[in-house]
């Protein structure tokens, strides 16, 4: 892959910081556009990169300089070892998808849909008129914007079949995404101590927010498929727990979509237990060769509350979800909400309202639709031609693939070499909530430049080679 100029530059002034002595004046930006015929644009990307990288300083009006070496004394923070005294629960620690990927870098490990895959004029325009609109200066209800709420209701009504009470707009609660909203339905529906029911693998992100509850994980076996209704029934039994959380539209990570008998199964089984079925529709704008048929829409007896994000298909910057619930559970979770966010941005609910308002809304989706289907065949013909050993089973809708990598396969030492070769993949282990069942990868096809995704594929395979050889 070329380098960009900015990056070009920022390579030679790499160069010339390092032989130069701490202190010493970098050429002036007129200088460097000379020499290196750019635009000022450019080099003051440049220097953004290397002072980012803490090489140089900037100072406003004079210019920039090496930074000089300071030896930091080290501080004894041993006082607080005993002051915080033992984790009550302890935090698992941040997964790969987090990361943010540098230059140059093939990118199959994060979550969140690419530049290209999101509204941005929609988004651009909304944030715009947000801003100029009342709810900027706004005190929005702690349940959300009323036309907000309405249009999460309205979205699963649609879905109700006839005979089913469609849920109101009374139902629903903003929330500021969907992480602060399972933290959120944990507390209110489950408890710390208290057993929740999770499928395995499950999306890492409710892994780690009912540590922060501290909330116990029952984990049921599942597959692309969705659970095992009898291991399913048997854990409800076994554990007392009253709440299973589960994602049945295109899970993260196999990308698995429930069929409408074990849809049925699993309400059944909820229903006679009396208990509660988190559904995380988290992929619902994602739907490639099917559709998502939220669980939600065939409930109106409060078994099932439903979450669903608008934070990935809208905007990584607005961080908006509804959740929607009836009876008491509905006071309970907006108690808990109000404690810890008070409400949510009211212009960013105005924002995404505009957003998923607008006519191109629908064509966008479309869109979306058509490049999610190209990006993902194309990932699944690179495995399927350069990783014949890896098992991956093309997901209908979703953003990632399931790999599923030899027995013998060292995951770790996979993983570290893959970034060494400038790729980067995330291993399969964060998914679970108890001891992985084999060795995956999940590789997400909603990253920059699908056009590199085969060259990415090769350096895996090359380094799965290298690794058996030894």
């Amino acid at each position: 892959m070329s380098k960009s100029s900015s990056d070009r530059i920022a390579d030679a002034l790499r160069i010339w910081v390092a032989t130069a002595a701490p202190g010493a004046q970098l050429p002036s930006t007129r200088t460097l556009v000379a020499e290196h015929d750019a635009s000022p644009v450019t080099v003051q990307k440049a220097l953004r990169t290397l002072s980012a990288q803490g090489l140089i300083e900037t100072r406003a009006g004079i210019g920039a300089f090496v930074r000089a070496t300071r030896t930091a004394r080290p501080h004894d923070y041993g006082w607080q070892t005993a002051a915080l005294g033992s984790p009550q629960h302890r935090m698992p620690s941040l997964p790969t998808p987090l990361r943010t990927a540098g230059h140059n870098v093939i990118a199959f490990h994060g979550g969140y849909p690419d530049k290209e895959l999101l509204p941005e004029r929609l988004v651009r325009s909304a944030l715009s008129r947000a801003a100029r609109g009342a709810a900027a200066l706004r005190h929005p209800p702690t349940a959300g914007l009323p036309d907000l709420r309405a249009w999460f209701a309205d979205e699963l009504g649609s879905a109700t079949p006839p005979g089913l009470s469609p849920p109101a707009p009374g139902d629903a609660i903003v929330l500021p995404g969907s992480q602060s909203g399972m933290g959120t339905l944990f507390r209110a529906l489950v408890g710390a101590d208290r057993p929740l029911l999770i499928e395995s693998p499950s999306y890492w992100g409710a892994i780690l927010a009912a540590a922060q509850v501290g909330v116990r994980l029952i984990p049921v076996p599942s597959g692309p498929d969705g659970p095992d209704p009898v291991a399913l029934d048997d854990a409800f039994v076994r554990t007392g727990a009253r709440a299973f959380y589960a994602q049945p539209n295109f899970a993260n990570p196999t990308g698995g979509q429930w069929c409408p008998a074990l849809a049925d199964e699993v309400l059944r089984i909820v229903r006679d237990r009396r208990a509660f079925l988190i559904e995380d529709d988290w992929a619902h704008d994602f739907g490639i060769d099917a559709d998502p048929v939220p669980l939600a829409a065939r409930d109106d007896g409060g078994h099932v509350v439903y979450i669903r994000s608008l934070t990935k298909s809208v905007s990584p910057s607005i961080r908006v979800a509804g959740l929607i619930a009836r009876g008491p559970a509905r006071e309970r979770i907006l108690a808990d909400a109000e404690a810890q966010s008070m409400y949510v941005s009211a212009a960013l609910q105005a924002a995404a309202l505009d957003v998923v308002s607008q006519p191109a809304w629908t064509t966008h989706l479309r869109s979306l639709r058509q490049q999610l289907s190209a990006r993902r065949d194309l990932l699944v013909e690179a495995i399927r031609a350069h990783l014949p050993d890896a098992h991956v089973e093309p997901p209908r809708g979703g953003l990632h693939l399931w790999a599923r990598l030899p027995d013998d396969t060292d995951l770790p030492a996979l993983v570290r070499n893959c970034e060494t070769s400038g790729v980067l993949v995330a291993a399969g282990d964060n998914w679970f909530p108890a001891e992985p069942t084999g060795r995956y990868l999940r590789l997400s096809f909603c990253g920059p430049d699908p056009g590199s995704f085969p060259d990415g594929v090769r350096v895996i395979a090359d380094t799965l080679a290298r690794q058996r050889a030894n």
